[in-house]
Formats: C-alpha cells, structure tokens, sequence
C-alpha cells in the first residue's frame, strides 16, 4: 500500500487545489498509523478551509469524548454566525474500529510499549473497548485465565503470540494509573444519514483517524460523499527510509537547505526513521544551522547527540552498577530529551522487577552452573536454553523469560549481587516515589534525583543534590 493512498485517487495536493478553486468537498477522512503525515494534512485541509482571522467563530475541534456522534452531528447543522465556511474538526477518532482493527490495534501496543508507554496504555484501553473486555477481568494474572484462542480470535495468531511480551507491562501502567475505558464514540447512523443527505452549504466535515475499517457504513459514505486519504507507515526499512526523505525534503526545500548524504543516513539512525522523531529532529537542525544552507553529520550529532535508548541503557546500567554521578546525568538526558518522569519512573521500576524475577530463577535452582561471571556466549548455550522454561509458566517471572537473551543475562548477572530482601525493599521505594510524584506539590526531578541516589547508596553523590 502506498504512502498515500486514496480511495478516492486524489492527493493531499490535490485535495487543497480543488479547495483553492472553490469545488472542496463536503467531508474528508484522514486516516492511517503515519500520524505526523495524518495531523500535517489535516492542518493544511483546515488552514485552506478556514482564514484564520475566521477560526474563533467558524472552527470547532473536537473528539469522541466531545459529546459523540450527536454532538458532531448538531454542530455540523447549526448555522455559522458568519458568512463563509465553516469547519468542524473530528480528530482521532475511534468511530471506524470494529473487531477487525484489534489486531492492527495489538500490533500498535506492542510497537509503542517500550518507547511510549502512556500512548500504549491509550490504545491498550481503546483495544480493551472494543473487544469487550476490561481491566478488572485482566488484573491479578486474569489475562493469562482468558483461554489462547479468545487472544488468537481477538488480535490474530501474531499479535496472540506476542502478548506476554508487552502486555504485562502496558497493563501495569493503566493500573498503576487508573486509567478507564473512553466513552464509546456510539452508533454511527446519524452522521451516515446526514452525511448522505447532504450538509448545510458551506459547512465541511473533516476527521482524523489512525485506524480504519473499510467496511463500515460510515467509511463508505464519507468516501462516496467526500474524500478519504490514507497515509500508512511502510513497513520495511528501506520504503521507511525513503518516506523520511521524500517528505523531509520538502520542508527542507521550503527552508531553502538540504542534507548531505551521510547526515541523512546518521538522522535516519538516530530516529528509526520514524518520521514524526525526524521531523522534529529537523526542525531542531534548521534552527541550529541558521543562514548555513547544508547540514551536516557534525550538526546532526551536536543537535541530536545521543539517542533515546542510549541514554536508557546508561541508566539501567549506572543503577545496575550503583553508579549515583552516572545515573544522574543520564536522568538529565531522558528529560531534556522530553521523556516524561513517570516513563522514566516506570523504567527505573521495570529494571526492579527483572532484578527481582532474577533473583526468583536463580532461587529455583534450575538454571545449571550459571555464574555471575560467566560471558555471554556461554550463557546462550548452556543456561539460556533453562530460562526459556519459564516462558510458558505461571508467575510475574514470565515477563522476564520472554525479553530478549542479553536482557535476561544482565538482570541473572545483577541480581546475584543483592539479597532478595534487598530488592524487594528497592521496589518498594520506586512504589512510595510514583505516590509521591502523583501527589500535589511534589517536583518530578527531585524526587527521581532523591530516588536514583537512595537507589545507588552513593551518600557522596547526596552532597551534590540542588537544594
């Protein structure tokens, strides 16, 4: 499937030509998982529909929670209170889902779980909507109770086989956090049948959406009605790489600069060639380059540094080796970097709980002659092969089984370093830290420093605490 696909075979340039020339459509339906390229035209479609001077009278944004498909639909037949067009903006919605989506819905989870944890907890919770299901039937182990073949009927014979890989995790987060259900966006019927009908003149309809189901009622009427663009991630790195760069370069060549070969192979790496990160990235270098028309590797490194899951790995490790000056600056790094301290929290917390399952597999006496020194290669060939036993088994240690072979080493080769005691008293101070993080009043920053500190048993490093 292309990067743009169109139901209705026009492009988003197109789309704002046929606007310019007055024959825009009633309706259009923005949809797919390249968000950025999905919020990019939705912007556009409404900067063409709507001056701004107009926006406070003639354009009404909204959501599912807004008041659902009632309110859309009184909105949309209210007369403007001024002459000209006027736009009501329906983003994100959740109208197009059915049982087909869950396993496109599964496969988003697991793809943000370890990168954004609160937008995979957002689309576990519209994931659980739609199948029916709820938190109270998943908590206390219950997900394991829920028979392979209502996972495999839910989110397909993948996204079943890879639950025990993400949802753990997920799942504690929206406990952790109380998440509830969204509202159920309701029946689709009256916006089918005012759309068919025909809208006030002048009144356009747009909405957003990053998954569809063809389907339904309502996708054919917009597409019959209006217009409908796709805009969906490719899905091997090379038609990845080469989304990145067409649509890059044009806001490059709006800006008036351009890339050099290596820098774009060293920005296409530092961001997955996940184009909203790069997009922002880009957005940073031009700013950083000023008059200079070409960026260089030398700029993408400068404004980038290092990435993400560098700066991660740096932390696990600093808490791994008790190292309080290391683990502090790699918690300045996660924050400037704009991960918020409840992911960081929740990272702190997972490396916690792979001590602990550590400490639980050791305990069995089942992983042979593992030593805490043994290398790497040696542990794949004669104690691996023990741990993937646990795989499949009852208990919380399932979630540690299932990570990647190096994961599992470092948490068996940390773990033989504490008491049991020891860990659980650690996680029992990350649990008193995400209380008080959520409690009024209290600095994120500090608390994470105060912890990260308390965590390391580096009382020199207190010293040098701010305030």
């Amino acid at each position: 499937m292309s990067r743009r696909e169109q139901s209705s075979e026009k492009s988003i340039e197109g789309v704002l030509e046929d606007i310019a020339k007055g024959k825009g459509a009633s309706c259009y339906l923005l949809y797919g998982d390249e968000e950025f390229l999905v919020e990019e035209a939705l912007g556009k479609i409404v900067d063409a529909l709507v001056p701004g001077p107009d926006r406070d009278l003639s354009l009404f944004v909204m959501d599912d929670e807004s008041g659902g498909v009632n309110a859309v639909c009184e909105t949309l037949l209210t007369p403007s209170l001024i002459p000209g067009p006027k736009a009501v903006v329906l983003r994100k919605t959740r109208l197009f889902y059915s049982k087909s989506s869950l396993s496109e819905l599964a496969k988003k989870v697991a793809d943000s779980a370890e990168t954004d944890l609160p937008s995979a907890a957002r689309t576990f919770m519209a994931l659980l909507d739609v199948a029916g299901w709820d938190l109270e039937q998943l908590r206390d182990e219950g997900w394991r109770r829920i028979p392979d073949a209502q996972w495999r009927e839910a989110l397909g014979e993948e996204g079943a086989a890879e639950r025990d890989k993400w949802l753990p995790r997920v799942l504690e987060h929206c406990l952790s956090h109380n998440l509830a259900g969204g509202a159920a966006p309701g029946s689709t019927e009256a916006l089918e049948d005012l759309l068919s009908a025909g809208l006030p003149e002048g009144h356009v309809l747009v909405v957003s959406a990053d998954s569809v189901d063809r389907r339904k009622r309502l996708f054919k009427v917009m597409a019959d009605r209006g217009v409908v663009l796709a805009f969906v991630r490719a899905r091997n790195e090379a038609r990845q790489r080469s989304v990145m760069m067409e649509t890059l370069r044009e806001k490059l060549a709006r800006k008036g600069k351009t890339l050099s070969p290596e820098a774009w192979a060293v920005l296409g790496r530092k961001t997955g060639f996940r184009l909203r990160d790069s997009a922002e990235a880009l957005d940073q270098l031009i700013t950083y380059t000023g008059d200079r028309t070409r960026i260089e590797t030398a700029d993408v490194e400068a404004v980038i540094g290092r990435t993400r899951d560098d700066t991660v790995f740096d932390l696990t490790e600093a808490l791994a080796g008790q190292d309080a000056r290391r683990a502090l600056a790699s918690l300045g790094d996660l924050l400037y970097q704009g991960v918020h301290p409840l992911v960081i929290l929740a990272m702190i917390a997972r490396e916690i709980r792979f001590l602990v399952h550590g400490k639980a597999f050791l305990g069995t006496g089942r992983l042979g002659d593992f030593r805490a020194d043994m290398d790497f290669g040696r542990f794949q060939k004669t104690v691996y092969p023990a741990v993937k036993a646990f795989q499949d088994g009852p208990g919380k240690g399932a979630a540690l089984a299932n990570q990647h072979p190096y994961v599992i080493y470092n948490a068996l080769r940390n773990s033989a370093r504490y008491p049991f005691g020891e860990l659980l008293s650690r996680m029992r101070r990350v649990l008193a830290a995400d209380v008080a993080m959520k409690s009024a009043g209290q600095e994120p920053r500090l608390l994470l420093e105060r912890l990260l500190i308390d965590l390391c048993g580096q009382a020199g490093a207190r010293r040098q605490m701010p305030g």
